[in-house]
């Protein structure tokens, strides 16, 4: 049966090695997307670890509130704060902003686009956007517009502050973004095939969203740059790490349960998969315009930060993308 995977339950191997040298957050408020499961919750968690207000954002579920209680029991004296935040509707983004702002006071230090589907159906949002897409990139997009002003706060206080955005080993699958992917086209993008091999359908979706993941850091980096280099913007991935993102999937039908525990041999587990995201949160050592990850290509090892590939930072692809999103937004987001 397709629901059958399990996950490999690999050990970390680099993970405290990588928390343990990076600093203090105690002043920081971050706020995360995605943090029921998975990287986003560790990454939830370690950053109240380290001493900073952490904000949840994450659709209403019960699922949403279990891993709240989880969070809250893992760390006793941390500041753990859930918004209501559904990243496929634009309205429930829109809405969750007033909350957001009331807990950053003094501005919001890292907006961490961290949630994420993998080769979902071919189904439209109820905006009518692909369901992959609005998820994994349109709706982060409208968030960190509307989040720009409290970032900005943070940065004047601070000296700096930063939107973080996580993509994955897929973007190389499609090395060309196409337009027709951030349109009003959701459930007519190709259908439900899903080759075991990524060609299918599902797989070209998703390929699309961790593209468009890379290019909207490229386009907020050369915008920074421009306009304030107190804000930074980099982007994560995680390699081949185990996630809910694989378990969800095969239930879903986007991967047989053989050919992903066969695949998952190759991997990593999900709190070394997290390092480029923690990275990319909280060392200082990093850049901005950067991707950090174990290698442009590698699916597993210590996080290391890469320059912005090519084919997706330059000028044609990053203007596609920003006016194909301001148009799904219905709105412009001016830098």
């Amino acid at each position: 049966m397709s629901s059958s995977y399990k996950k490999p339950g690999f050990d970390a191997k680099y993970f405290e090695q990588l928390v343990n040298s990076l600093p203090a957050l105690e002043s920081k408020t971050i706020a995360i997307t995605g943090t029921t499961s998975g990287m986003g919750f560790i990454a939830a968690e370690t950053c109240a670890r380290l001493g900073a207000k952490v904000i949840l954002l994450n659709r209403p579920s019960k699922r949403s509130d279990n891993s709240f209680d989880r969070l809250k029991k893992n760390v006793s004296n941390a500041q753990f704060h859930k918004v209501n935040c559904d990243l496929q509707s634009f309205d429930s983004v829109r809405g969750s902003i007033t909350a957001i702002n009331e807990l950053c006071p003094d501005g919001l230090n890292v907006l961490c686009n961290n949630a994420g589907i993998m080769a979902f159906r071919d189904e439209p949002t109820i905006d009518g956007y692909d369901v992959q897409m609005q998820t994994n990139h349109l709706s982060h997009f409208l968030l960190t517009k509307l989040l720009l002003p409290k970032i900005e706060q943070a940065a004047e206080k601070h000296g700096e502050a930063r939107v973080v955005n996580h993509s994955s080993v897929a973007r190389h699958q499609q090395k060309k973004l196409k337009g027709e992917y951030l349109e009003k086209r959701g459930g007519s993008l190709g259908g439900d095939g899903a080759s075991m091999f990524f060609s299918g359908a599902r797989w070209v979706r998703y390929s699309q969203t961790k593209l468009a993941n890379a290019t909207f850091t490229a386009c907020l980096h050369e915008k920074f740059q421009k306009s304030n280099p107190k804000l930074k913007a980099m982007v994560a991935h995680p390699g081949l790490a185990e996630s809910d993102l694989q378990s969800s999937t095969v239930k879903d039908g986007g991967m047989g349960s053989f050919f992903t525990r066969y695949l998952m041999k190759l991997g990593q587990s999900e709190k070394d998969g997290c390092l480029g995201l923690l990275r990319c949160i909280a060392d200082p050592k990093i850049n901005s315009g950067v991707i950090v990850g174990p290698g442009l290509r590698g699916l597993k090892g210590k996080a290391k930060a890469f320059s912005l590939e090519k084919y997706y930072d330059n000028d044609y692809t990053k203007a596609l993308l920003w006016t194909k999103s301001c148009e799904a937004i219905s709105d412009e987001f001016n830098i």
